[in-house]
């Protein structure tokens, strides 16, 4: 099996990072370290293939960083509140949103703020997202009625993994039916 051969990355200039940062937000909504660090990759690459100077590709990537933040191309608080209801709907719990959302660069300010918002919204999100979780993999009262029992702790502990709390993955796996679990949904809003 044949492969292409490696293109050369292109040079660090101004206008390169800054097309290359544009066509970044226009396929993903970032934070601005996440953009940083991928503009800075690209300067790496370029380093290492052209001799460029870093220091000044980094210079760069910090003027197109805060010219996009003063035109609001850049909002961690945004793109916080954004991934947070985005991962709560996949069934992500307040941890495994918060590691996320670190490992992406965003403040822990605008990520307190952006849990706080869901949790006002919507004050029952944390078992909510634990239903859609255990639906999606069919677990506790979306398991057969065969393999619930002996299944019961295999299922507690897949959603302790996910970063849930004993009390949260009681309540889901422990729960007799899923019109239980609704209820109960119901009732805390």
């Amino acid at each position: 099996m044949s492969r292409k051969p490696a293109r050369n990355p292109r040079k660090a200039t101004q206008k390169s990072l800054e097309n290359a940062a544009l066509f970044y937000l226009q396929r993903y909504a970032s934070s601005a370290e996440n953009l940083r660090r991928v503009l800075l990759r690209r300067v790496e690459r370029s380093a290492r293939a052209h001799d460029t100077d870093r220091e000044e590709g980094a210079e760069f990537v910090e003027n197109i960083i805060q010219r996009y933040r003063e035109a609001k191309l850049l909002d961690d608080g945004a793109y916080a509140a954004m991934r947070v209801a985005t991962l709560r709907r996949r069934g992500a719990s307040a941890r495994a949103i918060r590691a996320n959302l670190m490992a992406k660069g965003v403040g822990s300010d605008d990520i307190d703020q952006a849990l706080d918002a869901d949790t006002a919204e919507t004050p029952n999100s944390e078992l909510q997202a634990a239903c859609a979780y255990a639906r999606r993999r069919r677990l506790g009262p979306w398991r057969s009625a065969e393999q619930r029992d002996e299944r019961r702790d295999r299922d507690l502990a897949a959603l302790a993994r996910q970063g849930y709390s004993v009390d949260v993955a009681r309540q889901v796996i422990n729960a007799e039916t899923i019109a239980e679990l609704e209820a109960e949904l119901e009732y805390q809003l």
